[in-house]
């Protein structure tokens, strides 16, 4: 449904149209079954979630860190307004860089961020009324059920913004798939295109070949083309986010071609900079320093050679920003 707002024009997100069908209540009940011998990620752990906690230490309850609008996003999700994002605490991932540790690695103390649904239900509901442009569920994988209840809750009271999936991008296609008309912003990192550099540093060694058939299903759905609003916010697409490492550790460029290559070269990109040695990566001498610049201008020539996306986005790098 379009819906005149001003002069502008609002779109009602995909889920609010599943609602009425029944679809997304339905959505919720399978993921569920998918957690009951958990395969929401590729980790496959198996175990029955209402009752055992698996590779992410995740029950069935959600467990959220923080929410609040957030203007630090790609300008496109953020806007002018914030991003609606939603914090899920655990994470299916054990980087050793990673940024967030105090929210997404173990120990946690029992039930630190445990609410129920209708609560969940409600920041989202919240963050509406606060005026941000969408709901973004940062790291959602391992919660998927929690998630999917909750919005179908927070739908029946009016939610209609764009939901966005923000992921590490190790994702199980088939708890996707269950995701179309659900999800219509999606936003997955591509970490590494080297299976040592996943196993190094987020003991993952099949992070590539995982998280490159979760973008594939996110292209099937959503495509390279994007939809905005009068404003050039994000209603509806994909976005993918390569984070330079040092050392060439991420394999930007040869990630880049394979996004070109098998997908589109017009799948818009987020190549980013912000790279900075947290929580363990002290304890490998390739992680314990930043980026360098000529590092960063390698993935700028990959970036140039293989994308042709008008909507992809360059974060600079402070050297280079400083040379001009």
């Amino acid at each position: 449904m379009i819906v005149a707002v001003g002069t502008k024009v609002a779109r009602d997100a995909s889920y609010v149209r599943l609602l009425a069908t029944g679809e997304l209540d339905d959505c919720g009940a399978a993921l569920a079954e998918l957690a009951h011998s958990c395969a929401l990620c590729p980790h496959r752990c198996g175990v029955d979630r209402r009752c055992e906690l698996g590779r992410c230490r995740t029950g069935t309850r959600p467990l959220v860190a923080s929410w609040g609008p957030h203007l630090g996003e790609e300008p496109p999700i953020s806007g002018s307004r914030g991003s609606g994002t939603v914090f899920l605490a655990g994470c299916n991932l054990r980087c050793l860089a990673c940024q967030n540790a105090d929210i997404s690695q173990p120990p946690r103390g029992p039930g630190r961020f445990a609410i129920d649904e209708q609560a969940l239900a409600g920041t989202m509901l919240d963050l509406q009324l606060l005026g941000c442009h969408n709901i973004n569920w940062v790291s959602p994988t391992h919660q998927l059920p929690q998630l999917v209840r909750a919005l179908a809750i927070a739908a029946r009271h009016g939610l209609t913004v764009p939901i966005v999936y923000n992921t590490n991008g190790y994702d199980n296609p088939e708890a996707l798939r269950l995701l179309a008309g659900i999800v219509d912003i999606f936003m997955p990192d591509l970490k590494y295109a080297d299976p040592a550099s996943g196993e190094l540093v987020s003991g993952v060694p099949d992070y590539p070949a995982r998280a490159r058939a979760a973008v594939t299903e996110m292209f099937r759905q959503i495509g390279a083309a994007w939809e905005t609003d009068a404003d050039g916010v994000l209603e509806r697409g994909l976005l993918v986010r390569i984070l330079v490492l040092p050392g060439d550790l991420a394999g930007a460029a040869e990630n880049l071609r394979w996004l070109a290559e098998s997908l589109s070269p017009e799948v818009a990109v987020s190549l980013m900079s912000q790279y900075r040695p947290a929580h363990l990566a002290a304890s490998h001498p390739a992680l314990a320093r930043s980026v360098a610049a000529d590092e960063y201008c390698a993935a700028l020539a990959a970036l140039a050679r293989w994308n042709r996306s008008e909507r992809t986005l360059v974060q600079p790098h402070a050297r280079l920003a400083d040379h001009g």
